[in-house]
């Protein structure tokens, strides 16, 4: 922690005795960098506004992250900046500096804020820096007023409030409300010590499915193989290469290696499924017959 609190104590001091660039030089230098990839220019242009970068940075420390590595996400936003500033347009870096910090800014906090990703939409984003805030404002007016709203009401205020649907605000609420809890901690002091994945639902099949689908599966293969040694031998080649290889082989090799042409191969492989298929009709309503 003190090696962290030095290094963001030297970034700032470092940025804070940068150059402070006019508006003339800093576009001779966003020129430099579009046009001929000159790196000093664009180093010298980085870190003449990286005390903008970590000013916007500190802004966000109170989402708990820390502040060395929202310094680094602002130094990245405002390199992405750099990279895709027109300085044709006739705006100042600085102005046009500042979405893409707070963006790369804002995407960090959210994917650091819990194991479970919150969102990344322009209405997620919206509710989770601004929700609380207009919602305690929303408070402190209905009390003023002697008002009491409840828990409905104040989501619609604070959906019409941010421009966003109810629905975006009932999730948000509901990601804000707790932090992430452990599996294995246990439920209660009172519990004997149940741990919470104690109480999941097993997604795994039960016993009786796993002996029902042994059994099933068992049985079909043993229908398949009357079957097949219902074939003569040359029917239980052809369906044994064309259907039970992992590459199946064409009737025109089947055809050169049985001396017969392509279209007699594709015949006696029909006349092979005919064979089976009603070798496994007649089980099935042997089956039947016996169930009923």
């Amino acid at each position: 922690m003190a090696l962290d609190t030095a290094r963001e104590f030297s970034l700032s001091r470092v940025a804070m005795k940068a150059e402070l660039l006019d508006a003339e030089t800093e576009l001779r230098l966003a020129y430099a960098w579009r046009d001929e990839r000159c790196e000093k220019s664009l180093h010298r242009l980085i870190t003449a506004y990286m005390r903008l970068a970590i000013s916007m940075a500190s802004k966000f420390k109170r989402y708990g992250a820390p502040m060395n590595d929202l310094i680094q996400e602002a130094g990245l936003g405002l390199m992405k900046a750099a990279d895709k500033f027109d300085p044709d347009r006739g705006v100042r870096f600085s102005t046009y500096a500042v979405w893409w910090i707070k963006a790369s800014i804002q995407d960090h906090v959210m994917r650091n804020w819990s194991m479970v990703r919150t969102g990344s939409t322009s209405s997620q984003k919206s509710l989770f820096f601004n929700m609380r805030r207009v919602q305690a404002r929303l408070e402190r007016e209905s009390a003023s007023a002697g008002e009491t709203l409840d828990r409905h009401q104040l989501r619609q205020m604070i959906s019409t409030e941010i421009g966003v649907p109810l629905h975006d605000v009932e999730m948000m609420e509901g990601r804000l409300s707790g932090s992430d809890y452990s599996l294995n901690a246990t439920q209660s002091v009172d519990d004997e010590g149940r741990e919470w994945i104690d109480a999941l639902e097993d997604d795994s099949a039960q016993a009786a499915e796993v002996v029902e689908h042994s059994h099933d599966t068992k049985q079909l293969r043993d229908w398949l193989l009357q079957a097949m040694n219902d074939l003569n031998e040359r029917e239980r080649f052809i369906v044994r290469e064309r259907k039970l290889r992992d590459t199946p082989r064409t009737l025109e090799s089947l055809g050169q290696e049985l001396s017969l042409s392509k279209e007699r191969v594709r015949q006696l492989e029909a006349a092979a499924f005919g064979k089976m298929r009603k070798t496994l009709e007649a089980q099935s309503k042997e089956v039947h017959h016996f169930l009923v």
